[in-house]
């Protein structure tokens, strides 16, 4: 069973890969249309595998309505909302050393003392990170991973991706998840201690987790779209590129003009992303 997990994850990882190195490709054969139109609104949704995107959107809303959703509305259902809000606390804390790296990666001296300061005060006044005492007392929780630290270096998006699974990414954002998915140091413990179940439990979770709380969201978001695919792709990149800038405004990285009354924290698209 361990063995069997151990090549599940590599795998995985070696997937990833290989998805980040045919997206550069297809996206280098891609043709550029000729007319100035077409040309324009080819680059502004930065698409050039977008066949191929779709269909793999469309295999991810597959599995959603046959897995992980039914799974997600049960777990809504069954769970009292205390306990899911422990258990979504416990699981962000878990993700402290690698958001405490991103932070001083990016020179975020201030992130990483909030990072730090949530970090102790939830692991021992919220009994192991299960409560949140330190968002209580204005610290809230703020995420970050090495694709945005890549973005921050100056790093491009790249072309639009959608995995299978994972759902929307870009080759820097792929590249910051194949990092962090061999950098994380609780993985790399579970990995030397024979533990291998713990990674993948810890993805599953978070999948569900984050699916969960979303559900009215994505049904609405659905419900409104003229084209669903096309509105997942325009909300990730604003959110990825809002991310990076953790807020502020900065023309130096540009974000597509899409504007939606949903709160933007979104996990709407996101929730197709097991993170």
């Amino acid at each position: 069973m361990i063995s069997k997990t151990r090549e599940i994850l590599h795998g995985a990882r070696i997937a990833l890969v290989l998805a980040a190195l045919s997206a550069l490709v297809l996206g280098g054969c891609a043709s550029v249309p000729n007319d100035p139109e077409e040309r324009k609104a080819y680059y502004e949704t930065n698409d050039p595998i977008e066949p191929v995107n779709r269909a793999i959107f469309s295999f991810n809303q597959g599995l959603d309505a046959v897995i992980l959703k039914p799974v997600a509305s049960v777990y809504k259902q069954v769970l009292p909302q205390t306990l899911q809000d422990g258990i979504r606390n416990f699981l962000n804390n878990l993700r402290t050393p690698l958001i405490l790296a991103n932070n001083l990666l990016q020179g975020d001296i201030d992130g990483a003392h909030q990072t730090i300061a949530r970090f102790t005060t939830n692991s021992i006044i919220g009994f192991g990170g299960f409560g949140d005492p330190a968002g209580d007392l204005g610290v809230k929780y703020r995420s970050e991973d090495f694709g945005q630290t890549l973005g921050v270096w100056g790093m491009g998006e790249g072309p639009y991706l959608m995995l299978p699974i994972f759902g929307p990414s870009n080759p820097r954002d792929l590249i910051g998840l194949v990092v962090e998915s061999v950098a994380d140091p609780i993985d790399i413990w579970a990995d030397n201690t024979d533990r291998d179940a713990i990674p993948i439990s810890r993805l599953l979770l978070r999948g569900i987790d984050r699916r969960a709380g979303n559900l009215k969201t994505i049904d609405e978001l659905e419900k409104s779209s003229l084209d669903f695919y096309a509105t997942v792709r325009s909300l990730y990149r604003q959110v990825r590129a809002d991310e990076i800038r953790n807020g502020d405004t900065d023309d130096t990285i540009p974000s597509p003009s899409i504007s939606l009354d949903e709160d933007p924290a979104l996990a709407g698209p996101r929730a197709q992303v097991i993170k």
